[in-house]
């Protein structure tokens, strides 16, 4: 994936975005409630599919070679392979689809909310999964536990997300070129 210079740089600062409203937390248990979300669709619905994935696996990176960018300042693998490594790696999978869905009508609000909230499921699914996977729980508790106590703050993250995003890439960028 062969990025300019200009979607380097805005993949990279979308990136501290990301890491920056990652330390916004509500603990809620085994999982926090975050604004990693809100802050992987605005990336995503502000800079396209190829550009906004690119600024989340930067997020990713930095935080698997030791930064501290993940929720609660934490970093490392041991992260990723603990009960909420689901949902970082599906943050890739909610960029490629919210993305890909995005790019079909850019400027629509609505399909823009439609496909933040496809994003989020998306990234609560793989949660939810390597949430039961990780820890052991039973599948309905790592569906309530992992799923369904997201799925209000999710949605309104979502919406949150496809709105800015859509406004700021009007007002600062005019027509997107999403790929």
């Amino acid at each position: 994936m062969k990025l300019s210079l200009r979607e380097q740089i805005q993949a990279a600062f979308f990136a501290i975005i990301i890491a920056g409203l990652s330390q916004l937390t509500i603990p809620l248990g085994l999982i926090p409630l975050t604004g990693q979300t809100f802050a992987i669709g605005l990336a995503v619905t502000f800079l396209g599919t190829r550009t906004g994935t690119m600024s989340i696996m930067i997020y990713l990176l930095l935080g698997l070679i030791g930064l501290p960018v993940f929720a609660g300042f934490t970093s490392g693998i041991g992260i990723l392979l603990g009960p909420t490594g689901g949902y970082l790696v599906g943050f890739l999978f909610n960029g490629l689809l919210t993305g890909t869905m995005l790019s079909y009508r850019p400027d629509a609000y609505w399909w823009g909310i439609i496909a933040n909230i496809a994003g989020a499921f998306a990234t609560l699914a793989f949660g939810t999964l390597w949430l039961k996977w990780s820890t052991g729980m039973t599948w309905l508790a790592a569906f309530n536990g992992g799923f369904v106590l997201f799925i209000l703050p999710g949605i309104i993250k979502a919406v949150a997300a496809a709105i800015l995003g859509i406004f700021l890439r009007k007002r600062l960028g005019g027509k997107l070129a999403l790929k």
